[in-house]
């Protein structure tokens, strides 16, 4: 029987959530582990992700992280998802890609976002406001510019020039256009949202334009998938994430990640409920046979190469498991090819 799944890359991206009753470093160490387990269990690539000022993600520095990850590695791809590009200068980015690649040869990606803080405060902090969102395109052109050689000053990016470090750019709004007009892999999001992940994938990949970067279109869709046992058992993976947005929704601030049974216990206003129901509808969640299905279903109406599973929760066991099963499913879909 034919299976997308089968054709399909996964990969995983971590944020590093910090969990309640638990550091910011214990969070970290986590991440390190995860990637282990996720190379172990066959995924493509273990990104890591850029936040500031987060009470609830370690995940500050992407790439020293990344470096983290891939010196506890082996095989696996490792990169960002995604270095939020108008926080840093585009040269100091290459930098820092152009020592990871040195250092980890064929292994490194550069996935690139253009969000500019998650508070007025943050912005603040690292000298930005949301306008300099509106710069991201450029930006992308000047730092890929440093990996072909040359500048308008003269500068050569050390050890950067010449190298090969795959760019991805995290499609939010007008990501995917610009993607297209870049000729870069895209990567968007959420799963929960359908229509409106293929409008942007239909603009994407009309208005694509090939490049030295890429050929074709590259589409990576990313999201939540939780799998176990049973049903309720997978509903209780996103109650940690689902309660704790809907608290940043409602107060402004992203608390750690709590237990599902104190989670459920809590009690929370009606706007509060709302966006916690929000939270745990649409989402890619089930036992094996139903997220197989599920999955098969995006993969059609979406075209996409690959999935970057994006799912966190407070209980590690459980989350381990899940990956688990998702490579069980994966494994049984190309074995049965």
């Amino acid at each position: 029987m034919s299976s997308l799944i089968a054709s399909t890359r996964f990969s995983v991206l971590d944020r590093s959530r910090t969990r309640e009753g638990h550091t910011g470093a214990e969070a970290l160490r986590d991440t390190v582990r995860l990637a282990r387990e996720a190379e172990a269990l066959g995924y493509h690539r273990f990104w890591v992700s850029e936040h500031h000022g987060v009470p609830g993600v370690a995940g500050s520095a992407p790439t020293v992280l990344a470096a983290a990850v891939a010196g506890a590695t082996d095989r696996i791809r490792v990169g960002t998802g995604g270095v939020m590009l108008p926080n840093h200068r585009p040269l100091v980015v290459a930098e820092q890609f152009g020592v990871l690649e040195s250092l980890f040869p064929g292994r490194v990606d550069m996935g690139l976002g253009r969000s500019v803080g998650f508070t007025d405060g943050v912005r603040r902090a690292l000298g930005r406001d949301k306008d300099d969102a509106d710069d991201f395109a450029e930006q992308l052109r000047e730092l890929l510019g440093w990996f072909l050689g040359g500048s308008p000053t003269g500068v050569r990016a050390q050890p950067s020039e010449g190298l090969r470090v795959p760019p991805f750019v995290l499609a939010t709004g007008e990501g995917a256009r610009i993607a297209a007009r870049a000729g870069l892999p895209m990567v968007i999001g959420d799963l929960r949202d359908r229509a409106r992940m293929r409008r942007g994938i239909d603009r994407y990949r009309e208005a694509f334009r090939p490049s030295p970067w890429a050929r074709e279109p590259y589409v990576v869709v990313s999201g939540t998938v939780a799998v176990a046992a049973t049903p309720e058992a997978a509903r209780r993976l996103l109650v940690p994430e689902a309660w704790s947005m809907a608290h940043s929704r409602t107060h402004g601030t992203f608390p750690p990640l709590p237990p599902a049974q104190e989670a459920e216990a809590r009690e929370m206003t009606a706007k509060e409920r709302g966006f916690y129901e929000a939270g745990l509808t649409g989402q890619l969640a089930g036992t094996e046979e139903q997220v197989a299905q599920e999955l098969e279903t995006v993969l059609r109406e979406t075209g996409a190469q690959e999935v970057l599973v994006t799912t966190s929760t407070y209980d590690r066991a459980a989350l381990l498991d899940s990956y688990r099963r998702l490579a069980g499913i994966v494994r049984a879909r190309r074995g049965a090819v």
